[in-house]
């Protein structure tokens, strides 16, 4: 079941429905299945706090993914800073916040389901992956 969820932000999704959907079926073409996902939206000092706290990171960045999955189940916590989203868009997605938004999203499911991001490489594949599911979004 993926849930939804806002710490210190008066930001609210909409279509939760519809992104749903599309995050499960971005799981199945994986061959992974949902299992408990939290979607928790936040501010940039909420996320700085996570960075330091559990990761030891002292910047800013615009998701955090805890992962609990069990074999192919995926299970996990992505914190978004909405703040980072919204800055992001303008630079990255032509101004289009849920472009934006959603590329986050389906990013931190990747990273649930093994993909990772730290050498060029790896960068190559996840942004390849991110379009081509970015590209069947209803």
């Amino acid at each position: 079941m993926i849930r939804f969820f806002k710490e210190d932000t008066g930001f609210s999704l909409k279509g939760k429905a519809s992104v749903k959907r599309w995050l499960k079926e971005v799981a199945v073409r994986e061959s992974r299945r949902i299992g408990d996902i939290n979607i928790i939206f936040c501010s940039d000092p909420c996320l700085l706090d996570i960075n330091r706290r559990f990761l030891g990171h002292d910047y800013y960045t615009d998701i955090i993914t805890f992962d609990n999955c069990e074999g192919t189940t995926l299970n996990g916590d992505l914190f978004i800073s909405i703040d980072c989203v919204r800055e992001n868009a303008k630079e990255y997605a032509d101004g289009r916040f849920d472009e934006e938004l959603a590329r986050v999203m389906v990013h931190g499911i990747l990273h649930l389901i093994g993909y990772d991001d730290h050498t060029p490489e790896e960068q190559k594949t996840m942004r390849q992956k991110e379009n081509d599911y970015l590209s069947i979004r209803a």
